[in-house]
């Protein structure tokens, strides 16, 4: 046995290093993430692959996940990706609110620390309309429906220590904050600004090449 182990290991030693090297890389450096909803629409849609950026925040034990040291924390309007704990999966939303904020939401529009944020007109389109919304000091498009939904309002919460409020971009349609509640620090595996590509899935899967290596 130990004789075939070692000759397996003198045959095959570079191909075992590049495996556990990647591995390594996916897990503690940098990976992709599927996006199999439209709860980032129009931002991510449906088919993306985006990619993640897993030193954005902290450098940490490959395989495990553990933070050895933080190098940053989120800010208002990074996209994040997080294994959410009550939704039992991974999600990907925006960094609203961080902590110490005061955030509501009325209407589809976000009040934060008694400073309403600026939508402007773009599309509305067979029931649903894409705003512009000037979060921080960058824009983004958002997606709203014109009938009010059941999430489209919150009173004044304040985001407590070591967590994060998050919404989808399609508001009217995302699991985030409002069902989930705030994202604890901990949670956090990374962040992402870039669509490494994508495929249709109402179109027999082809790849939508004007999506590959969109910056998001």
């Amino acid at each position: 046995m130990r004789l075939n182990m070692k000759k397996m290991w003198r045959e095959n030693k570079s191909f075992i290093i590049f495996i556990a090297l990647m591995l390594v890389f996916r897990s503690a450096v940098a990976d992709w993430n599927d996006v199999p909803t439209g709860s980032m629409k129009p931002t991510i849609v449906e088919g993306d692959r985006i990619y993640v950026d897993k030193l954005a925040y902290d450098i940490n034990i490959p395989f495990v996940g553990y933070s050895v040291y933080k190098l940053n924390d989120p800010k208002t309007n990074d996209i994040i990706i997080f294994n959410s704990i009550k939704a039992d999966k991974r999600l990907v939303k925006r960094v609203i609110g961080v902590p110490g904020d005061i955030v509501s939401l009325k209407n589809n529009k976000l009040v934060i620390n008694g400073k309403a944020v600026t939508y402007h007109d773009e599309v509305n389109k067979q029931g649903v309309s894409i705003l512009t919304e000037l979060l921080s000091t960058n824009g983004h498009r958002i997606q709203v429906t014109e009938n009010q939904a059941p999430y489209s309002s919150f009173p004044s919460v304040k985001v407590p220590e070591n967590h994060y409020l998050v919404l989808g971009d399609n508001r009217d349609n995302s699991a985030d904050s409002r069902v989930i509640g705030f994202v604890p620090r901990n949670e956090i595996i990374g962040r992402t600004n870039k669509v490494i590509l994508s495929l249709d899935y109402e179109n027999y899967f082809l790849p939508r090449l004007n999506r590959f290596f969109k910056d998001i």
